[in-house]
């Protein structure tokens, strides 16, 4: 994703002269091309978060428009309150990007666990935040946040993350893509977790339950009009998140009960307490339940035999 990302990124600073990118000190071999390029519109800010966003909040007062780029939770939770302040209290055209959601820095510690972004992130004024799940999608966001005149935020994978959709999606900020049709459940993805949701698929055809899988590359704003289709299809829905309390899950939660819908939801997230076990994002994302075989097995006993 973060590859998609810089490259779509070069193709907007081409064609609009006020896009900027400002990083905390690292990206190398990803960010250089985009240096190399735009040499008077990249900063390196260097380990100070804070100062990185508060620079880009000033450069976009002055009409820029500028992405920032960190990895996991440091463009976010170090500097929380800059972001609050300086950029979403002044709707600024700041684009905050962060590199590796949930467990792909898993070998770091939980000290580079982004794992509360989504949460944090979504209950700013006037921020939109995106999580795409495949290449095609961080092309998408990446362009549309370039147009929405407030802040964003993006998070990215950055395991190497393969093409799920086979050409670009019809992708339109706040709507949830299809990805495939099902008739018994519906497995609702973001960020990272869409390959996984689509092995969980395979496995549940292999039990004789079909699942019908979506991504959502936004969550805020968030689709309500499909949680209503869902509830007039399989009832059922199973959210799957690479993060904590407070994302996908709950999203879809209150839109169940504000909207008083018929639809039984299983969620697929986290765990509150971090795990002090450093690992592989695989190895973390198996003592959370969230490999495709724990999810498939959880969601078998929603089906009578």
């Amino acid at each position: 994703m973060r590859t998609r990302f810089i490259e779509t990124l070069c193709r907007l600073a081409a064609q609009d002269e006020r896009i900027w990118l400002v990083c905390g000190d690292l990206g190398y071999s990803v960010l250089e091309v985009f240096r190399d390029r735009f040499p008077n519109r990249y900063l390196n800010a260097g380990v100070a978060e804070q100062n990185m966003t508060t620079m880009a909040a000033g450069l976009a007062h002055s009409g820029k428009i500028v992405y920032t780029y960190s990895i996991a939770n440091f463009p976010v939770m170090r500097c929380l309150e800059q972001i609050r302040n300086d950029v979403c209290y002044h709707n600024l055209p700041v684009k905050v990007v962060a590199v590796g959601g949930g467990l792909a820095y898993g070998t770091q510690g939980y000290s580079h666990h982004g794992v509360e972004d989504l949460a944090v992130t979504r209950v700013l004024p006037n921020m939109t935040v995106f999580a795409p799940g495949d290449p095609w999608e961080a092309e998408c966001v990446t362009e549309a946040a370039a147009n929405i005149p407030g802040p964003c935020y993006i998070r990215l994978g950055k395991a190497g993350e393969p093409n799920v959709h086979n050409c670009r999606p019809n992708f339109e900020i706040g709507k949830i893509l299809t990805v495939k049709n099902g008739t018994d459940i519906t497995l609702l993805s973001t960020g990272g977790m869409l390959v996984t949701a689509l092995t969980c698929a395979s496995l549940l055809e292999d039990k004789g339950i079909s699942a019908q899988v979506l991504s959502s590359p936004s969550l805020q704003p968030f689709d309500i009009d499909s949680m209503h289709n869902i509830g007039m299809s399989t009832k059922h829905i199973a959210t799957l998140e690479e993060h904590a309390e407070g994302g996908l899950a709950t999203i879809v939660a209150e839109q169940i009960a504000f909207e008083n819908l018929d639809i039984k939801l299983i969620p697929f997230r986290l765990q509150r307490n971090p795990t002090t076990v450093a690992g592989s994002q695989e190895h973390l994302r198996s003592l959370h339940s969230l490999s495709p075989e724990r999810i498939v097995s959880r969601i078998y006993k929603w089906f009578p035999e």
